[in-house]
């Protein structure tokens, strides 16, 4: 009997195994196939895929095949997908909205993680309106260092973050109802507006990043204003 190692992959070209993930799929005749299907009917070890790639997802993304559905998702997560929604509406996003492309989850999802589309509205409302928000902004003693920057000879000292968090990026365009206080274009009113939250005194000139240093700007508006990626 001749024993013999296992042929080796290691150094297998990405392309490859791509092509045997879209190949177990035809053979299969799926759009997504899961690890255990790959497992029973793939030519190399799925954890070696995994591995090259970072996740099974991540394989199935880069195969063009479809990503399988997601359990557990964070609520985070699913609040992240509610605020983009609405920010490209510009208004409160109705229940027959939520699927795809729109949205990346179905409003059925958010019926059973919530009990209802209103429940996970409002769960959504509060979280949005959570005090740590601001929290997100202040800039500890460690972060206050790294945010001192020197304009000629004037040395800057900020007590916020220069980025501005998900959740006060999203209390601005409420506030702003979603409109461009430059313009005034809205997605409301126009289809496809993109916006943007930027800060009024730019942050590299002193402008803390708190709502009222804040607004809302198109992106005609905020990418033609010359200052807004020199600070």
């Amino acid at each position: 009997m001749k024993f013999e190692l296992e042929e080796y992959h290691r150094n297998t070209p990405s392309e490859d195994f791509l092509a045997d993930v879209r190949s177990v799929a035809s053979k299969l005749n799926k759009k997504s196939i899961t690890l255990v299907e790959y497992g029973e009917h793939g030519k190399y070890h799925p954890t070696t895929i995994t591995n090259r790639f970072g996740s099974w997802s991540k394989v199935m993304e880069a195969a063009n095949l479809e990503i399988g559905r997601k359990v557990n998702i964070p609520e985070e997560e699913l609040f992240k997908n509610i605020e983009d929604v609405w920010t490209k509406l510009g208004r409160q996003p109705r229940y027959a909205e939520m699927k795809k492309p729109l949205s990346q989850f179905s409003a059925g999802g958010y019926d059973k993680r919530f009990g209802s589309w209103r429940k996970a509205l409002e769960k959504f409302i509060s979280y949005i309106n959570s005090e740590s928000v601001n929290e997100d902004e202040i800039a500890d003693n460690s972060i206050q260092k790294n945010a001192i920057t020197e304009d000629k000879d004037v040395i800057i000292k900020h007590k916020t973050k220069r980025e501005i968090s998900d959740r006060l990026r999203f209390r601005i365009l409420m506030r702003d109802s979603f409109t461009c206080k430059k313009c005034g274009r809205s997605p409301i009113k126009e289809m496809g507006v993109e916006l943007h939250v930027d800060h009024i005194d730019p942050w590299s000139k002193g402008g803390e990043t708190l709502p009222e240093n804040l607004e809302t700007k198109c992106a005609r508006c905020n990418l033609g204003k010359g200052n807004a990626f020199n600070e």
